[in-house]
């Protein structure tokens, strides 16, 4: 326990220099980082099985770990929140003793973990779960009813961690390669989870969901949604073939639902077109109705936007084309290539997450509306950015960045967009970081570094400038004649971004650095210059200032 005591204290020196807050404490530092306790082990399967007692707001079960052993070691950690308790931890047999500081358990294994075997553990546990207040945003169950009263049960977890509900090991890092989930409910309701339903068993006063997940899957992707469901599905004809496409709804919400659930086939084919194939097609696709807005659970996207398009009905951009689209099948349908197939390895790097999912929106604009449709509405959501702290976060701690990673993060990469010579290239390379890093967890240095590489631009300052700090680049300029001199200020070091301007309608790139430069502008009538809006800069004409 010493080790994460004297990395909390180097911690909180280092924050309180730099003015950074909150100050983080010995758990955060379990909680987010690969301990020695997690490090020995790789995931490779999980069997969870649980009980939901809606009235009592109770759960209880149990689940079997399955992994391989990387190096010797006696002490595993597995995390599960208060106020669950933990009843059991069973290995071949033999119960087993473990220590527990705050939600991280420390278990003591009786033998010997030979480098690739692959063993299992049991962990039995039960209790009142954490009630989310405000989903999902705020972790844990959604206890809610229907229109008819009928229990309408779901949870969501991100940032908090489903340890708040089952016990795992619960670090982005490493994601199970497969898992079985069985869900009992009373006999009156249907369960709905992650990948394809095995069967449903039959009792006396309730029924148990058999799902099974044959992708890997990050661990706040797993969900449950329970209610009186009543179902309908289509098949789509992608790029791997028949995928299909299956809807659980409120019974009462059907004919809602069987009309606006048509924009996820227009989805589909937005995003194979922009991002490669649907990442899990043994999985199916599905859109789960649930009392909170929407999560990108895996194969389990869950929506609550009330069949209207827009954010609950408004347009985050306030250009008009935010409600062309429902905003919740789009965006969270997005994050099955960014979070569920790309997934960040520390949650600090969220970014890669949330940046290109926001940008999946103007995507999927660009795609049935055209590049100026798409164009107006990532402009439009500059209005909502903050630039209160960096996009990335604190590692190690569990600590995410500003929730600028949203439309910060989109339109540094609509951004990016502009440097390169044609959108065919672009469209390759969102598909070719798909296929690159398909179901993996990765850095954000490896989203940068293929980047670089396959814009063949050296990205470094580019990405310093707008995940690292909270500057926005200042174009700075004066006219005489047609001679413009130009620099740019509130820049890290190296930052010199190309940027497009426009005199009187004639298009002509500039060059800026730190150190001013005079450049002949193309035109000769140069009482009209623009800069391009789709660069995400700051411009002062100081010619005008001097009027």
């Amino acid at each position: 326990m010493i080790r994460f005591l004297l990395h909390t204290v180097v911690l909180l020196i280092v924050l309180a220099a730099y003015g950074q807050s909150p100050l983080f404490t010995a758990q955060d530092t379990l909680r987010g980082s690969i301990t020695p306790e997690r490090a020995w082990w790789d995931l490779n399967y999980y069997d969870l099985d649980i009980e939901v007692n809606p009235e009592e707001k109770y759960i209880s079960g149990s689940n079997t770990i399955r992994y391989k052993v990387l190096s010797e070691n006696q002490v595993i950690q597995i995390d599960l929140q208060s106020p669950l308790t933990i009843t059991k931890i069973n290995q071949d047999g033999y119960d087993l003793v473990y220590n527990s500081i705050g939600n991280a358990h420390w278990v003591t294994l009786l033998k010997p973990q030979k480098i690739g075997e692959y063993n299992e553990l049991v962990v039995s546990y039960s209790g009142h779960p954490k009630e989310a207040d405000n989903a999902p945003w705020d972790g844990g169950f959604s206890w809610s009813t229907d229109q008819n009263g009928q229990p309408f049960i779901a949870t969501s977890c991100q940032g908090l961690g489903a340890s708040v509900w089952w016990p795992n090991k619960d670090h982005m890092y490493d994601e199970v390669d497969s898992m079985a989930i069985s869900i009992t409910v009373p006999k009156n309701l249907m369960n709905v989870s992650n990948g394809r339903l095995r069967n449903v068993e039959e009792g006396q006063n309730s029924n148990t969901y058999h799902w099974f997940v044959a992708n890997p899957i990050n661990n706040y992707g797993v969900n449950v949604n329970i209610g009186d469901y009543v179902y309908f599905g289509e098949t789509y004809e992608g790029e791997n073939g028949s995928l299909s496409m299956d809807y659980y709804v409120l019974r009462d919400n059907l004919d809602l639902a069987e009309k606006q659930f048509k924009q996820a086939g227009l989805m589909m084919e937005a995003f194979e077109h922009w991002f490669g194939p649907y990442p899990f097609y043994e999985d199916g696709f599905k859109l789960v109705e649930v009392p909170y807005l929407g999560m990108e659970h895996q194969s389990s996207v869950t929506y609550g936007n009330k069949y209207q398009n827009g954010y609950l009905g408004k347009d985050l951009s306030g250009s008009g084309w935010g409600l062309k689209f429902d905003f919740i099948i789009i965006h969270e349908s997005g994050h099955e290539w960014f979070a569920n197939n790309i997934t960040n390895k520390d949650i600090a790097d969220m970014w890669i997450h949330e940046s290109f999912t926001a940008y999946s929106e103007n995507l999927y604009l660009d795609y049935y509306f055209g590049p100026e449709a798409s164009a107006e509405y990532v402009i439009g959501t500059r209005s909502r950015i903050r630039n209160d702290r960096p996009i990335i976060g604190v590692y190690g701690v569990n600590y995410e960045g500003s929730g600028d990673m949203y439309y910060k993060g989109s339109n540094m990469l609509h951004t990016l967009r502009q440097l390169l010579e044609d959108d065919e290239k672009w469209r390759q390379i969102l598909r070719g970081l798909n296929k690159e890093f398909y179901h993996q967890t990765v850095t954000t240095n490896q989203i940068e570094n293929y980047l670089s590489e396959q814009t063949n631009i050296d990205l470094t300052a580019f990405f310093n400038q707008y995940l690292r700090t909270t500057k926005i680049p200042v174009l700075e300029f004066s006219l005489k004649g047609n001679k413009m001199r130009y620099r740019y200020t509130n820049i890290v070091k190296d930052f010199d971004m190309p940027v497009r301007i426009k005199v009187n309608e004639q298009e002509q790139w500039l060059f800026p650095r730190a150190e001013w430069k005079t450049e002949n502008l193309d035109a000769k009538d140069t009482t009209q210059v623009l800069v391009d809006e789709n660069f995400y800069i700051l411009v002062k004409n100081l010619s005008q200032e001097l009027l």
